[in-house]
């Protein structure tokens, strides 16, 4: 029941102009800080790890701003899953396209890191192209299907369910359809390595050099944005790596993270700081959440 109420609400707020529904998504993120208890503390503890010299009073003050863009990426969900697609090709602007034609037959892989505009990243590039990606089942059956029926309404997507592994996805990726990748997240010590994330060893997994090399594919990476206000969105496009992979698993996955780290210095407030990312440690290492 509350998640119907909760997506019949989001399905409503998108009639909204996005200069009226961007600062209600900052209010309703500030809501979040304010009794998101557990969020809150894993959001300063990453924050406090990967920034030891910014002073509390910034590290919380970044941690605000971040709750303010996750906010923002909650209530504007509707607008991706149920704005048209002249709407959304107007909100979402897409810098870098002739990254994404590469030679003919090439495999490519997207590498989207988990910033919070990351779903109007997907939805953007849906509108021109069709891809495949990896997603987690959603624990509530209502959500799971809004889920689906939000990131596969426009053209030919598909998308992979993370327990069915990435057997399917490296099919579709062979066959020569984008994949929509991402790695960045603490998956647990299974086909991971500890690799540093801003001086931290991070369980990374190594998929994303694996999967290029398995599939002779290029590695193009996406970072998608949130604008100020009425601005909207950004997806950036960034030009193939060269030398990638470079058959040395673990140099690759430090690239990917150094690559991510760059872009999240950038845009700190913006990166999925409320997601235990360094929940997986080093053995012998207790636990910081």
């Amino acid at each position: 029941m509350v998640a119907r109420l909760g997506l019949t609400i989001m399905w409503l707020l998108r009639f909204l102009p996005l200069r009226i529904l961007a600062p209600l998504g900052e209010a309703f993120g500030m809501l979040l800080f304010r009794f998101g208890r557990e969020r809150r503390q894993v959001c300063l503890a990453n924050l406090a790890h990967c920034f030891p010299d910014m002073t509390e009073t910034g590290r919380t003050a970044l941690a605000r701003r971040h709750f303010k863009a996750v906010g923002r990426g909650v209530v504007e969900r509707g607008l991706l899953w149920w704005s048209s697609r002249r709407r959304l090709e107007r909100l979402i602007t897409l810098k870098g396209q002739e990254h994404l034609t590469p030679a003919p037959g090439a495999a490519v892989i997207l590498l989207a890191p988990h910033f919070v505009a990351l779903d109007a990243g997907w939805t953007r590039l849906s509108c021109i192209m069709d891809m495949s990606s990896i997603y987690a089942n959603q624990k509530n059956p209502v959500m799971n299907r809004a889920l689906l029926r939000g990131r596969l309404r426009f053209g030919a997507q598909q998308l992979f369910s993370r327990q069915d592994g990435v057997r399917e996805a490296l099919k579709a990726l062979k066959a020569g359809r984008f994949l929509y990748y991402l790695p960045d997240l603490d998956y647990g010590a299974r086909n991971a390595i500890f690799s540093p994330f801003f001086g931290v060893p991070a369980a990374t997994v190594t998929a994303l050099p694996r999967l290029a090399r398995l599939a002779n594919a290029r590695v193009v990476p996406c970072v998608a944005r949130l604008l100020p206000g009425a601005a909207g969105y950004e997806l950036r496009c960034y030009p193939a790596w060269n030398g990638y992979p470079s058959g040395d698993v673990a140099a690759d996955t430090r690239r990917m993270n150094a690559f991510i780290e760059d872009r999240v210095r950038e845009c700190p407030e913006q990166y999925f700081w409320t997601h235990k990312r360094f929940k997986t440690r080093p053995q012998g290492e207790s636990s910081w959440y």
